[in-house]
C-alpha cells in the first residue's frame, strides 16, 4: 500500500501522528493509498521551519524570485502527463481533463514570471520641498493555502505562484482525498531552485485548519470549498487578525435568449454541465431557456446529446467525455438529491440513476440527469449538487430570468447565450456575479484577470490570480522622505541646515 507523508524541509518525511485517510481510485472504488494526517505539533514545526526559511527568500531579489517560477514553468510541462495521470488516478476526471487542470494552474505560475513588474511601488518626486515619497510592497511572511479535491493541481498552483514569487513562504494544506499531485509539484519546485523550507505540504484534515488558522506566524490564508467551510475560515480568520480569502460554493445559471444558436447553447451546456462529472465551482447547473418556444427547442436539442455521454475510467482515453465522482459518499448525495427533485415535482428527463459499468461496479459513477420545469422553491435549485445533473428552469421573459440569477445566495459565475448586443451589455452590466460570460458557458478568466464570485460564492476583498494575487500576499508601506541641504561646493557639509 502506497504511504502518503508530507513535504518539510525540502524533502517527504513520514507522519507521525499515527492517524491516516484512504485515498481510493473512483474508478474502482479501491483504496490505493493511505495518507498521513498531521498533528498539530507536526503542523507547527513546519511552520516554524517556513518562517526561518522566509527570510532569506524574502530578501532573494524578484527577478531571482521570477527565475524560479520560470523553471517551473518548463518542469509542468515536462512532467505534465506524469502529473496528469496521477491526477486522474486520485481524482477520476479524464485524462484530458487532468491535463486542463494543470494548465489552467501552470498559466498563473507563466504570470508570476512577471513579479518584478507586480511588486514595484510608486514614487513622487517633490511632494513637497525637499520631500519624496515611494512605496514599496513587501511580503507578509508565512501564509497558507487550503485547497479543494476538484482541482488538485490547478488551485495549489494558484494558491503557491503569487505567493511564492512574492517573496512569502507557505503552508499548503491539500484535500486529502487526493494528496499527491500537490506532493509531486512541491518536489518540481525544489528541482526549480525553491529553496527548502519555503514551501511545505501538510497533508491533514481539520485539525490542520484550524492549527492554520490559530497559529500566530501564519499571516494570511486562501481557502476554496464549500460555502460554509468558507465562511467559517473567513471569520475564524478575521478573530485571528489574519487576511483571509475564502471561496466557496456556486449555482451558476446560464440564460438562453430565443434568438441564441440553439445547437451552440445545448452543447455548451452539455460541456459546461456535465464536464468533470459537474465537479467544478464554475459547472453551469442551471439552464433558463426564456419563453417556452426557446426551452421547447433547448430540450429537443439537449436530450440526445446528453443520453449520448460516454462515461469512464480515464484509461480509457479520449472515449470518455467524463469519469466517477471522487468518493462514494459524493455519489450517495449526489443521488439523493436526484430522488429529493423527483420527490419535490421537477419532470426527471433523463434519468441516470441506474447507470452500471460492466467491469467497474465498485466505482463511483453517476449518469447524466436532465430535469425540466424545476422551480426556484425545489431542493434540486437551490443546493450545490458537485454533479451530473442539470436543471432547466422556465423563464417567461429576459427580466424573469436575470432576477432567478440575481436572487439566488451564490454569485460564483453565469452566462447569456444570446445574438443581441444590447441584452448581453445590460445582462453583463446589472448581474450580481462575479464572472460573466456572453456566448461562452464557463467564463473562467485568464491567469492575468482576477478569479472570483460575489456574494456566498466569496468571502474577502482580494479575488485570486491576476494583481489581486499580489496585492493578497503583500502589504504596502510608504515612506515620506526628506534629505535636507548639506554639501557645499568645496565639500564642506553645512551643519547649520540641521537644524
Amino acid at each position: 500500500m502506497r504511504e502518503i507523508g508530507h513535504w518539510i524541509d525540502g524533502k517527504v518525511v513520514a507522519g507521525t501522528s499515527g492517524r491516516t485517510a484512504d485515498v481510493f481510485n473512483p474508478a474502482t472504488g479501491e483504496v490505493q493509498a493511505k495518507v498521513a494526517l498531521a498533528s498539530k505539533a507536526e503542523l507547527d514545526a513546519a511552520i516554524a521551519s517556513a518562517a526561518k526559511a522566509q527570510v532569506a527568500w524574502g530578501n532573494t531579489n524578484p527577478q531571482r524570485r521570477a527565475r524560479v517560477m520560470m523553471a517551473l514553468v518548463g518542469l509542468l510541462n515536462r512532467d505534465m502527463d506524469k502529473l496528469a495521470e496521477m491526477l486522474s488516478s486520485e481524482h477520476g476526471k479524464t485524462f484530458p481533463d487532468a491535463k486542463g487542470d494543470i494548465q489552467r494552474g501552470l498559466e498563473v505560475i507563466e504570470y508570476c514570471i512577471g513579479a518584478p513588474q507586480m511588486l514595484k511601488g510608486e514614487f513622487t518626486d517633490s511632494a513637497g520641498p525637499g520631500i519624496d515619497m515611494y512605496s514599496m510592497r513587501q511580503p507578509l511572511g508565512v501564509v497558507a493555502g487550503i485547497t479543494p479535491f476538484n482541482f488538485p493541481a490547478m488551485i495549489p498552483l494558484w494558491k503557491m505562484g503569487p505567493a511564492l514569487a512574492s517573496g512569502n513562504a507557505m503552508i499548503l494544506k491539500p484535500s486529502e482525498r487526493d494528496p499527491s499531485v500537490p506532493m509531486m509539484i512541491a518536489e518540481l519546485c525544489k528541482e526549480a531552485g525553491l529553496p527548502d523550507g519555503v514551501l511545505q505540504v501538510i497533508n491533514g484534515d481539520k485539525e490542520s485548519v484550524d492549527g492554520i488558522l490559530d497559529s500566530e506566524i501564519i499571516q494570511a490564508v486562501g481557502f476554496v470549498g464549500s460555502t460554509p467551510i468558507a465562511q467559517y475560515i473567513y471569520e475564524r480568520a478575521a478573530e485571528q487578525g489574519k487576511r483571509a480569502q475564502c471561496f466557496g460554493g456556486a449555482k451558476n445559471h446560464m440564460i438562453i435568449m430565443p434568438d441564441a444558436d440553439m445547437d451552440q447553447a445545448a452543447d455548451a451546456l452539455v460541456g459546461a454541465g456535465f464536464g468533470a462529472a459537474g465537479e467544478r465551482c464554475m459547472a453551469i447547473s442551471v439552464a433558463v431557456p426564456v419563453g417556452e418556444g426557446t426551452a421547447e427547442a433547448l430540450r429537443e436539442r439537449l436530450v440526445p446529446k446528453i443520453e449520448a455521454l460516454k462515461v469512464g475510467p480515464y484509461t480509457a482515453g479520449n472515449d470518455v467525455d467524463y469519469g466517477p465522482v471522487v468518493t462514494s459518499a459524493a455519489k450517495e448525495n449526489i443521488l439523493r438529491l436526484v430522488e429529493t427533485g423527483v420527490a419535490q415535482g421537477a419532470e426527471l428527463v433523463v434519468d441516470g440513476r441506474g447507470f452500471n459499468l460492466q467491469g467497474y461496479e465498485d466505482g463511483f459513477f453517476v449518469g447524466a440527469h436532465l430535469f425540466d420545469h424545476v422551480t426556484p422553491d425545489m431542493d434540486i435549485y437551490k443546493t450545490e449538487i458537485f454533479g451530473p445533473v442539470l436543471s432547466m428552469v422556465r423563464a417567461n421573459d429576459y427580466e424573469e430570468a436575470l432576477g432567478l440569477a440575481m436572487d439566488h445566495e451564490y454569485g460564483n459565475g453565469t452566462a447569456i447565450f444570446t445574438r443581441d448586443g444590447d441584452t448581453a451589455r445590460d445582462f453583463a452590466s446589472r448581474i450580481n456575479i462575479g464572472m460573466v460570460g456572453i456566448n461562452v458557458p464557463i467564463p473562467v478568466p485568464l491567469a492575468y484577470h482576477t478569479f472570483g464570485g460575489w456574494k456566498k460564492s466569496g468571502f474577502g476583498d482580494l479575488n485570486q490570480h491576476g494583481p489581486d494575487g499580489f496585492r493578497f500576499y503583500t502589504r504596502t508601506k510608504t515612506v515620506t522622505s526628506r534629505w535636507p541641504s548639506g554639501i557645499r561646493t568645496g565639500g564642506e557639509f553645512n551643519f547649520k541646515a540641521m537644524d
